[in-house]
């Protein structure tokens, strides 16, 4: 999948689900949950054990489907077993410009964590495809806002503590897809994902 068929599949929805779990199993299971709810872009995070092994099983068995990627990337080695392993795109938490440019080495969609205009202007600077505003619990919906004033180019994705409540919310504000983990895999996986995708359909569908 091309860098910009990542992009569709991340904002047509405008909702990428974060996987987390104890067990490679249990983060299958989220997945394919996740997919069968309707949403085309899940992130299988290297908090998990065998991450990269999930990624493989998902990058085959989802294909056409949604995309797949693996997200806690701190470093370019990391990045680089996960695009290996197949993910067609990477996520990270922090600013990282190494794993930015491995990303650009292979042609891979990345985003990384940004706190601060700085960190902002510098991630674009060295290429990043989007910019992850994290924890967007604690930076506020205020901040997305407050950033695409100097920064109206910007793509936005807001993760942590987005809720099917604040989606539309964070949507409107500007973000082009946000980002979900606990919410989302509380309870029937599959529900939760439609509902944020009904959320999210108020504001991409007007």
């Amino acid at each position: 999948m091309e860098k910009e068929q990542v992009y569709e599949s991340i904002t047509r929805t405008g909702v990428v689900a974060v996987i987390r779990g104890e067990t490679k199993e249990e983060a299958l299971r989220v997945a394919r949950a996740s997919v069968a709810g309707g949403i085309e872009a899940v992130e299988i995070t290297f908090t998990v054990p065998g991450a990269e092994e999930v990624i493989r099983v998902l990058s085959d068995e989802l294909a056409g489907k949604a995309a797949v990627g693996a997200g806690s990337v701190l470093d370019a080695e990391t990045a680089r077993i996960a695009i290996l392993a197949g993910a067609q795109f990477i996520v990270s938490p922090c600013l990282s410009e190494e794993v930015i440019r491995t990303c650009n080495r292979y042609r891979v969609f990345c985003a990384c964590g940004i706190m601060t205009v700085t960190e902002a202007v510098r991630a674009m600077e060295a290429g990043a495809d989007l910019l992850k505003i994290f924890p967007a619990d604690t930076l506020g919906m205020g901040f997305l806002k407050a950033l695409h004033g100097p920064l109206p180019q910007a793509k936005l994705m807001p993760t942590g503590g987005v809720t099917v409540e604040n989606t539309a919310d964070w949507l409107r504000a500007g973000a082009v897809a946000v980002g979900t983990g606990g919410s989302l895999t509380k309870g029937d996986v599959s529900e939760n994902a439609r509902r944020f995708l009904a959320e999210s359909a108020k504001v991409l569908k007007k």
